[in-house]
């Protein structure tokens, strides 16, 4: 184990911002981890992932702990599936190609996802009508001040739309140190949300399998979403809103194409993207960083932004959406830093 002091961060985001950590280390193990934790003491602590939700700050102060633990393992099989543990280190896109691989269903749906699985619980990632916790089984968490390890059942995680108990009252009080899901033997296909049916038949599938809608998905994600490794963002930078209905009403009334999405509790989501392109801002580029061409909701860098550029992007479009349409947009990517 050995701990770096002004560690640069930029080849470890998406983004590929120059960001710097005031101290740097990678645990590879449980006991590294905790090593780690005991010598941070009083000093600030961010535990980084696959560095793609992140928005990265010039200067990252304590200590930046990249956790790096591997490993993929049958916990448990029966006549309906498995329950499949990986831990948290392992590339989420990796880990779901392995199960489609290995014909475990249920995750083929969140396809080219960007990030690893430590960070898939906290904001219960979803796309295409599939969420992390319609899968989720268990995880275990190491506690950062009493080094104790826990397990958390799904209720106890406190799933919502892209949040969970780890984004809210438990925010920096736990290290997810591995998770583990619940994946089938006899698929379930989820194919009415969005493009994917379209896709299937411009593929000429004629029979449907897991590894058919994750093609799918990942020819949809590929068409819309640029790759990080070519243009830096950090995929969604906003949450898609959600309304009370009567202002839903009311502006659609203003907005007849406005779409809008009801929720059990009564309430309607509306997608971020359409009021980002319709406020003007889909292709708009200020200076180094810009809103992609083909997706509203992802955020670029051209080459040479800082975060203090995106950021002031951000803040410009979320003020012009809530001057607009009386929404305010809150950001799924995480600032951090100073």
């Amino acid at each position: 184990m050995e701990i770096f002091s002004e560690y640069s961060l930029k080849s470890l985001n998406t983004f590929g911002l120059p960001s710097t950590a005031e101290f740097f280390a990678r645990a590879t193990s449980l006991d590294e981890l905790k090593e780690l934790l005991f010598w941070k003491k009083n000093k600030n602590l961010f535990v980084l992932g696959g560095g793609s939700n992140v928005l990265l700050m010039n200067k990252v102060p304590g200590l930046t702990l990249h956790n790096v633990l591997k490993g993929i393992e049958i916990i448990q099989e029966d006549a309906e599936g498995w329950l499949i543990k990986a831990y948290a280190g392992e590339n989420w896109h990796q880990f779901v190609m392995h199960c489609i691989d290995k014909g475990y269903a249920g995750l083929e749906n969140l396809s080219l996802i960007p990030g690893n699985v430590g960070a898939s619980p906290i904001q219960n990632i979803g796309a295409y009508g599939v969420e992390l916790k319609d899968v989720f089984h268990s995880l275990e968490a190491l506690h950062v001040k009493s080094l104790e390890s826990r397990v958390f059942l799904a209720h106890e995680c406190e799933f919502d739309y892209r949040t969970s108990i780890f984004k809210t009252r438990e925010k920096g009080n736990y290290i997810i140190t591995s998770v583990t899901f619940r994946l089938l033997k006899h698929p379930v296909f989820h194919t009415s949300y969005g493009a994917i049916e379209q896709e299937i038949q411009a593929m000429g599938i004629q029979t449907l399998s897991i590894r058919a809608i994750s093609e799918a998905v990942i020819r949809i994600r590929q068409s819309k979403l640029p790759n990080p490794t070519q243009l830096g963002n950090a995929g969604s930078f906003f949450k898609n809103p959600i309304i009370a209905a009567t202002h839903f009403h009311l502006l659609k009334e203003k907005y007849p194409s406005l779409p809008g999405y009801p929720q059990p509790d009564g309430q309607v989501k509306v997608p971020a993207a359409w009021l980002i392109e319709q406020a003007g801002w889909k292709g708009k580029r200020l200076g180094n960083c810009g809103v992609h061409t083909h997706q509203a909701l992802v955020l670029v860098n051209y080459g040479n932004a800082t975060a203090h550029e995106i950021r002031a992007l951000s803040d410009a479009i979320v003020h012009d959406v809530l001057s607009k349409y009386n929404i305010t947009l809150e950001r799924e990517v995480n600032v951090v830093g100073e």
